[in-house]
């Protein structure tokens, strides 16, 4: 139908899927590039000649992001039951365990569409559809055509990276005194509330600490 078509108009958007790949940045320390890859199922409205009203098409857009954000690092290996053999929570090469990549998306919006030819076959996104995507269409997808529908579509996401932090809770014994102490005015209560809470202990350095880390270490080396 397409092959035959005047005009298209773009009438609605919908994310299918997302899927997300999580790998270190070479050279530096605690950032991780994150590659999402978005599947749309987008809603058209084809024009032809031989139909005095347009048809109604649904068919996959498909659009790639790379964000580069600040995990931090773990030293420390994490095992947790019911988690696959395959799970990539680890990395290969150091043993380290990697922070959890999350995408938040947007209702989207879409704006625009026209039909342009197909790029070459090389160069067409349109075959690396994966199955679990093409199969909620029921049919198999045609590849064989010369035109092709571009959408411009306006979505928002926020991409997250997520980390396994232990809380570290101190606690201090108190038990009931067996015989009468003399009365004085350091109580539990304002001998705890003098303690500075250690915030530092419970998160993973930032990326100023980080940097600053890094530049300490380098004065020492060239000492």
């Amino acid at each position: 139908m397409i092959e035959q078509a005047t005009n298209v108009r773009i009438r609605s958007a919908q994310v299918i899927k997302v899927f997300l790949h999580l790998e270190p940045v070479p050279f530096n320390q605690g950032f991780y590039a994150v590659d999402l890859n978005l599947f749309l199922d987008v809603c058209l409205d084809v024009f032809t000649p031989q139909a005095p009203c347009p048809t109604i098409v649904h068919g996959v857009c498909m659009t790639n992001k790379r964000v580069i954000l600040f995990g931090s690092e773990c030293n420390v290996k994490m095992f947790t039951s019911g988690c696959q053999s395959e799970d990539p929570d680890v990395e290969m090469s150091t043993g380290k365990v990697l922070p959890k990549a999350t995408c938040q998306v947007s209702e989207p919006i879409g704006l625009s569409a026209k039909i342009c030819d197909r790029p070459p076959q090389g160069s067409d996104i349109c075959t690396r559809i994966p199955e679990s995507v093409s199969s909620l269409y029921g049919t198999e997808f045609d590849y064989t055509g010369c035109h092709a529908i571009y959408a411009t579509i306006g979505l928002f996401t926020i991409v997250q990276l997520v980390r396994t932090v232990p809380l570290l809770v101190p606690t201090y014994e108190f038990c009931v005194p067996e015989k009468e102490c003399p009365p004085t005015t350091d109580s539990p209560r304002e001998m705890f509330s003098r303690i500075d809470f250690p915030t530092s202990d419970f998160f993973p350095p930032n990326v100023a600490d980080a940097c600053a880390k890094d530049a300490n270490a380098e004065i020492h080396s060239k000492k």
